[in-house]
């Protein structure tokens, strides 16, 4: 049986900001538990929710030499769904109020995680045969690894896989304070390991000195080879090419199902879609107080408000979009400059346009359940989840044809009666509008091509257990 520990800076149900967390919750649980004995690493954040700091067990506990003191390391664990998640505790480190600070003080506290992670696991007694890293918080465990194979035949033979989910962050800073904080020699603070542009880069670091790098699509995988995506480490990925490969993410087919989904108005599938799913667009026209019409196609957007997402596409044509015959319905947070652009619209077009500008898990759940067509014009997006879920709601996808984005969604090709979404492929305002035009024309004057392409679109799978078997082959391949 093989032992995989997962390292990551966050998980649900634990704690969560991003698309990682998902993966890191959900992955483990899809792996087949007589083959691969899969564990979770966490830092214990004082901001989790009480309800499972109250379930920790206590394991045991250490001290370990980081930033020239003894810390103290406690573990904790808690088994869920069949996993067991750890734990490691530290007061000081752990105890704001989010789990990321930004600075030096993330740096020195997943520095301080990277190590404890590999000091608990003879506390543990659990030796894996790979570490299953995730982002640049844990990129120094490679990194520390390699420094304790010399002096601990322990930790000799143990394997890492440093998955990289944004290149966009990697952990930066000065090196001088990087070597200080670390206690890592100066050995590993050359141009060929952490260092970077004069600076340590904690996520090269992870890179250099792990057995396999994975993103989270292959098309992303592709694409950071390159300048404008690799984040000026496209040299590195292209001298790691041979061990960098792309998985795509999959998302919880029990989580984000339109049969049981407790959210929705009226729940459907795929053979009743047709009469059962409108229901969800006139419930949610009626609570956003938009026109009340189950022939009006309806768009939606859940995301980060960020330039990233492609927002600035969208402003440029904003207008012009809200002259068609549709509704746009808007739900996240981020730049000032886009929670107000859709505020405005919203109050210019208050039959077409509903901005809800705040997170909220229902009602993301209604968008995918009640829409039409799903917005998502990303610049870069290495995987992205969105584009899946609307997938399986039969949303139509229309997005830019970038890395996950391109992998998951299948243009629409109304010659050979194939695809399940639409897609533009250059950064372009007016080519995105097109594009949109296009499906409003196929949704108002094919309808029945239109339904076959939502269809297609929730007959797809991507679900955790594709993408668990591609990581067990590649575990099988180190």
């Amino acid at each position: 049986m093989k032992k995989i520990l997962f390292a990551a800076s966050e998980s649900v149900p634990f704690i969560k900001t991003g698309g990682l967390a998902d993966v890191v919750g959900s992955l483990p649980k899809n792996f087949d538990k007589e083959e691969i004995d899969v564990r979770v690493m966490l830092p214990k954040y004082a901001c989790m929710k009480e309800e499972w700091k109250e379930k920790l067990e206590f394991v045991t506990k250490f001290y370990m030499d980081y930033n020239w003191s003894g810390r103290y390391v406690g573990i904790l664990k808690l088994e869920l769904d069949g996993i067991t998640f750890y734990f490691i505790d530290n007061e000081e480190y752990f105890s704001g109020p989010k789990p990321y600070d930004g600075g030096l003080w993330d740096i020195e506290k997943f520095g301080y995680f990277s190590k404890a992670v590999l000091r608990a696991l003879p506390e543990i007694d659990f030796r894996p045969d790979i570490i299953h890293c995730h982002d640049w918080q844990t990129g120094l465990i490679p990194v520390y690894l390699d420094n304790f194979r010399f002096a601990n035949e322990y930790y000799q033979g143990i394997k890492t896989v440093m998955t990289i989910h944004n290149l966009k962050f990697q952990g930066v800073w000065g090196t001088n304070e990087v070597r200080n904080i670390t206690g890592l020699p100066d050995y590993y603070f050359t141009s060929d390991k952490l260092e970077a542009y004069n600076d340590a880069n904690l996520l090269k670091g992870g890179i250099v000195y792990a057995d396999k790098v994975t993103t989270v699509s292959n098309t992303y995988a592709e694409e950071i080879k390159v300048p404008f995506y690799g984040e000026r480490l496209d040299g590195l990925m292209n001298a790691r090419s041979n061990d960098l490969s792309g998985i795509v993410n999959g998302i919880d087919y029990e989580d984000y199902n339109p049969e049981t989904d407790k959210f929705l108005a009226n729940t459907y599938s795929v053979d009743d879609f047709r009469k059962e799913k409108v229901k969800n667009k006139v419930a949610l026209q009626e609570e956003l107080n938009l026109v009340k019409d189950p022939k009006k196609m309806m768009i939606g957007i859940v995301s980060r408000l960020t330039d990233q997402k492609g927002f600035d596409l969208i402003a440029h044509v904003m207008d012009e979009l809200c002259q068609d015959d549709i509704q746009l319905v808007v739900l996240g947070t981020g730049d000032e400059k886009y929670e107000n652009m859709f505020r405005h619209f919203a109050w210019k077009y208050p039959e077409k346009v509903s901005a809800n500008i705040f997170y909220s898990e229902a009602m993301s759940h209604k968008i995918y359940g009640s829409c039409d067509a799903f917005l998502m014009p990303s610049l870069f997006e290495p995987c992205g989840l969105s584009q899946l879920m609307s997938l399986r709601y039969g949303t139509l996808p229309i997005v830019r044809e970038t890395g996950g984005l391109k992998d998951t969604v299948e243009p629409y090709n109304e010659y050979e009666k194939t695809g399940t979404g639409f897609s533009f492929a250059n950064y372009n305002a007016h080519e995105m509008l097109n594009t949109v035009r296009y499906a409003e024309t196929t949704y108002y004057e094919k309808k029945r091509d239109w339904n076959k392409i939502v269809e297609r679109a929730m007959n797809e799978d991507f679900s955790w257990k594709t993408s668990a078997k591609q990581y067990e082959d590649l575990y099988n391949n180190i």
